[in-house]
């Protein structure tokens, strides 16, 4: 997946949890971030990884942002992947 694709996946996936009344705050209190860092952050690559992160967690929340953009299951994660940091991600 390219950057420009991952990044694209986690702008809607910031707008899905901006819309979500129930888990934006928990994003922002996992994240120790305000609202403000939603709109000024929102294009920081980092940023977004963080917002995949957060969306990854818990595969129900992938199952119904994906339904609703109509992407496979599996994108999230690719996304996050084509994102900073992911290079730091060790199974053991």
């Amino acid at each position: 997946m390219s950057p420009e694709n991952a990044q694209t996946i986690a702008l809607q996936a910031l707008g899905w949890l901006v819309g979500n009344d129930e888990l934006c705050p928990v994003f922002l209190g996992a994240t120790g971030g305000s609202v403000d860092d939603l709109r000024t952050q929102a294009a920081v690559p980092a940023f977004q990884a963080a917002v995949l992160d957060f969306l990854t967690m818990d595969d129900s929340w992938v199952m119904e942002f994906c339904d609703l953009h109509g992407l496979k299951y599996d994108q999230p994660l690719m996304a996050r992947y084509a994102l900073p940091g992911a290079e730091a991600v060790h199974w053991t």
